[in-house]
């Protein structure tokens, strides 16, 4: 490749300057003139250019532009009126725009600096975007969010007569979720008429995301016109900016005597007895970490009411944790705070089966419904 920079051979074919152009205001001028006939990528001629601009080449090759030739007359260009496309040295844009950037910076070998950065990131592109991907769905629940303030704004004068503030704006999210998971892992639910008519409590095993669960929401609500409620942990209420979502939902903390005033009112609420601890260290073996927990059976019991098992295929291959690593089981059962690095959001085909509820019998305790098996 020639250099950008070439002084005149004789002071008379350069009037006004006879050093090498390396002030800035000529050198700016030059890559003003270079960018220029770069990117024009049409037919040109000398007359495009004023005297003194010429003279600041004494031979430029440009990608898929003509040769320029500075010899004393300003007229002398090869091929006169030729195509651009015609030039005898053809490059590429990049390779012209790795020129300018070489000598606008001043790096010598800057080609091989931009190879191995590109190098690195062709290599690491695919360890980033595992732990990015997930990210879609904070993304999707901060939408949820946008979206509810400003449905809250819009119908404002309209609660004094809606039954539920928020119906329009549950079908609105249930839209939403249900969009990406039709698209992002072609999401099926089977088995919903299992569910029964009144209240009853949903059973799930947790994957490293709730989103198989919010999936099922938005389904049920859609096919059904169904609304379930759902149990979350502690911390996903001091979440910021999540107060209105978790509002709008109806999301249930956990007591247990408030779960069981809503069953008793007719409602459909799911619960993960596993909570975060199963999100995070379960494994792909899709290990059930309940512990000595018998709360939900407990609240099935008081509140009179089936248990319906539900389990989704594939969750655990869509999002997986580094729960493996023990010092974060240790730190999370001393904070409490879900600290595991997540990775994957790959699109795995995820399918919500629900089972055959197990009815409630008033001479079961909590200790016999627990030991029963939920998923199959």
């Amino acid at each position: 490749m020639l250099p950008l920079w070439l002084a005149a051979k004789r002071r008379s074919d350069l009037n006004f300057c006879y050093r090498r152009p390396e002030i800035p205001a000529q050198r700016g001028l030059a890559l003003k003139i270079l960018t220029s006939w770069c990117w024009r990528g049409e037919t040109g001629t000398v007359k495009d250019l004023s005297r003194s601009e010429i003279y600041l080449f004494k031979t430029i090759y440009f990608p898929n532009c003509c040769m320029l030739v500075v010899s004393g007359s300003i007229r002398e260009m090869i091929g006169g009126n030729e195509s651009c496309a015609a030039g005898p040295m053809p490059m590429s844009y990049l390779t012209c725009l790795t020129y300018i950037l070489g000598e606008w910076t001043g790096v010598e070998d800057i080609e091989d600096y931009l190879s191995y950065a590109v190098y690195l990131l062709w290599v690491l592109f695919p360890l980033v975007a595992v732990f990015l991907l997930p990210g879609v769905l904070v993304i999707l629940f901060y939408t949820s969010i946008l979206l509810l303030h400003i449905y809250k704004r819009k119908n404002e004068l309209k609660e004094a007569y809606s039954n539920d503030f928020w119906d329009g704006a549950k079908q609105m999210l249930a839209t939403l979720w249900d969009g990406h998971g039709r698209i992002w892992h072609g999401y099926e639910l089977h088995g919903a008429e299992n569910i029964p008519e009144g209240p009853g409590l949903v059973v799930f095993y947790h994957g490293a995301t709730p989103a198989d669960c919010v999936y099922f929401m938005a389904r049920l609500l859609i096919q059904k016109k169904r609304y379930c409620h759902v149990v979350a942990d502690h911390f996903v209420f001091r979440l910021p900016g999540f107060k209105i979502l978790l509002d709008a939902h109806g999301v249930l903390h956990g007591p247990k005597e408030e779960c069981v005033n809503a069953l008793k009112k007719g409602s459909l609420i799911a619960i993960a007895p596993g909570g975060v601890r199963e999100a995070l260290f379960s494994d792909e073996m899709y290990t059930i970490i309940w512990g000595n927990r018998k709360g939900f059976a407990q609240v099935a019991i008081d509140a009179k009411v089936p248990i319906i098992p539900m389990f989704t295929q594939n969750v655990r291959e869509g999002v997986r944790t580094l729960g493996g690593i023990k010092i974060l089981r240790s730190l999370y059962e001393r904070i409490r705070l879900p600290i595991v690095p997540v990775y994957g959001g790959f699109p795995v085909k995820l399918r919500t089966f629900i089972g055959e509820p197990i009815p409630y019998e008033p001479n079961v305790t909590a200790e016999e419904l627990t030991a029963k098996r939920c998923y199959k």
